[in-house]
């Protein structure tokens, strides 16, 4: 084969290759099936290939064994085990409830109306689920997913040289789906944490965990996108606060919780979802930014729970429709306050409905995921800045950041109630969205008895034994009363609904040890 010939060919193949399109059609919704992803290869019609020519290309690193090398003994597989409990009954029925356990007892004793203890039936622990995490300190703490962990009730870790422990849960927040473990060991391998906030988009990155059960596992790729919200991807299903790194790094079942380094092998992100039909790998994976990572696990251990700065709006982004709608020129996107809350920090600094925040302590925020990114880094009574735009003028105000009950008082362990339990009130806003009149917000959860009863984090409580409860003071009033009752059954029935709009129905024993 001659030169000519070669080249010939070559053109030919590259012509060949460019006509290729790729086609992404996202949530496509009907009224018989759930949204799905459709990702075709599609040649354009009327298409002609081209011979291109690339100069002043710039070759992308090749050698990331210093990064992987660095990071792969500071990330461990976790292990959740818990062992099945039922109400000993030999066929479901399709009464399987507490509620109708306790008025009418179990079938297996003769029905009743006595509450059935629950009785262990003969299995021993069974494995929930296998996730990864991070050692971010060489005295044991370790840094994973909250949903790697959840409903656990003993967590195994193993680490790369195959030595195993058992760990212990510091803290947990569901809204940012972290949590924080600790080992009993020393002088373990840790990751350094890096600045999640320096990363470019299409810079490299490693993911570093234990897919499908292969540890040590690293695949490489790059930043996709920064401050991502992944709400549209989920049919506007909230995944709580959402302000990811997308990368395009290979991220499968049993990556959760484990490492996002950059070439420098330091932390930048903790792998938590993937965007995909299958539950496998589809082209897009999301990472909790280090930013954020860092805050929390500081909060868990100087406070006991997370601490939550709150600006006091309810919002929207800016779209070009409603930049029109409200004849706003001056910029092209930001958030547009929808309502402003009494006695909050934003209300203090003369914050007004129809306005545009566009910053923050001077960081840009054009976005939704932006924002919540800026409000994470912070705790009530901290003084930000605000730059907004108003009548197509900008201004900046500063103000001080509270919590959710309007004053700057951080939330410790201690203000959990009795019942494992911290809870906020809902705004005005918050009530007209969820459709409701009244409610109280679990906005925190440690061991106690809403744990046991299954009870989540964001669970909005909208009755107790057909009381309505408006506040935590209502909460612990009818737990009062219940406890200095005659009543032998004592026991919580809750009604109330998640932010999803899924109602849901608990009881809680209280006479239980």
């Amino acid at each position: 084969m001659n030169i000519y010939t070669k080249i010939a060919l070559l053109a030919c193949g590259v012509a060949i290759a460019s006509s290729a399109l790729t086609v992404v059609a996202v949530d496509a919704i009907d009224a018989n099936r759930e949204s799905s992803v459709l990702t075709e290869i599609l040649p354009p019609r009327n298409s002609g290939g081209a011979l291109y020519t690339v100069s002043n290309t710039v070759t992308p690193p090749t050698d990331f064994t210093h990064a992987a090398e660095s990071t792969i003994n500071g990330v461990v597989s976790i292990k959740s085990y818990a062992t099945p409990r039922g109400y000993g009954r030999s066929q479901s029925t399709p009464f399987h409830d507490p509620f109708f356990d306790f008025f009418f007892g179990s079938p297996d004793n003769g029905g009743g109306n006595r509450r059935q203890q629950p009785q262990q039936r003969e299995k021993s622990e069974q494995q929930l689920g296998l996730g990864s995490g991070v050692i971010i300190s060489s005295d044991g703490y370790i840094v994973t997913n909250n949903h790697v962990i959840d409903g656990a009730e003993r967590l195994e870790i193993t680490l790369n040289d195959n030595r195993t422990f058992n760990a212990k849960v510091i803290g947990t927040d569901a809204s940012t789906d972290v949590a924080l473990l600790k080992i009993e060991a020393k002088d373990l391998p840790v990751i350094p944490i890096g600045d999640s906030d320096a990363l470019k988009v299409g810079e490299w990155v490693l993911a570093v965990g234990n897919p499908f059960g292969f540890t040590s596992t690293v695949t490489t790729g790059i930043v996709s996108a920064k401050a991502r919200s992944i709400s549209s991807a989920t049919n506007g299903r909230s995944m709580g606060i959402e302000s990811y790194i997308q990368t395009d790094a290979a991220v499968n079942p049993g990556n959760s919780g484990g490492a996002l380094v950059n070439i420098n092998g330091e932390l930048v992100g903790i792998n938590t979802a993937i965007y995909s039909q299958t539950g496998n790998y589809a082209g897009y994976s999301f990472a909790i930014p280090t930013s954020m990572v860092t805050k929390i696990v500081t909060d868990i251990k100087q406070y006991g729970t997370v601490q939550r700065a709150m600006l006091g709006v309810s919002y929207r982004e800016l779209t070009p429709q409603l930049a029109k709608e409200k004849d706003i020129t001056a910029v092209n996107d930001g958030i547009l306050v929808g309502e402003v809350v009494d006695r909050s920090a934003a209300m203090e600094g003369g914050i007004e409905v129809g306005d545009v925040i566009i910053a923050i302590n001077d960081n840009p925020v054009h976005n939704t995921g932006q924002l919540q990114a800026a409000m994470s880094k912070y705790r009530p009574g901290d003084k930000v800045s605000i730059k907004y735009v108003r009548k197509n003028k900008t201004y900046t105000t500063k103000v001080t950041l509270r919590n959710s009950q309007g004053d700057v008082k951080m939330t410790k362990a201690d203000d959990f109630t009795v019942l494992g339990c911290a809870f906020k009130s809902l705004s005005a806003e918050q009530l007209r969205d969820f459709r409701i009149t009244s409610g109280v917000q679990v906005v925190g959860l440690k061991d106690g008895k809403f744990k046991q009863a299954g009870l989540k984090e964001g669970f909005i409580i909208l009755d107790i034994n057909n009381a309505r409860v408006k506040n935590q003071d209502d909460v612990e009033k009818i737990y009062d009363a219940i406890m200095k009752s005659d009543n032998s059954d004592k026991v919580m029935f809750i009604t109330g609904i998640y932010p999803t709009g899924r109602k849901v129905y608990y009881a809680v024993d209280l006479s239980q040890e």
